[in-house]
């Protein structure tokens, strides 16, 4: 199975991301969201935990990663990266289907 990073860049090169918790969040309460990933190191823990429950309500998969500057690797950007929605999964889409 692909891990979570190599599923968003491959998301990020075929389909189309969004970056960043605010960004993340208008992407899960507008229902676009295919899959979202938010990073276990982010300080505080408040900037994303409100993301989780807001997938369970939507019946969004979301997926938690461990390594918030590897996120920002895998969404094309210099920088960490909180949390990362895919909306279109381009070529991705199996490697997102068979995640729990």
């Amino acid at each position: 199975m692909a891990d979570i990073y190599d599923i968003i860049e491959k998301a990020r090169k075929t389909g189309k991301i969004e970056k960043g918790t605010n960004e993340v969040t208008k992407a899960i309460e507008r229902e676009t969201a295919k899959l979202v990933v938010y990073a276990s190191d982010v300080e505080p823990k408040e900037i994303v935990q409100h993301i989780p429950l807001l997938c369970k309500e939507k019946k969004i998969k979301c997926v938690e990663a461990d390594n918030k500057k590897k996120l920002g690797i895998a969404a094309g950007i210099p920088v960490a990266c909180s949390s990362v929605a895919v909306i279109e999964p381009g070529d991705a889409d199996k490697d997102i289907a068979s995640l729990k």
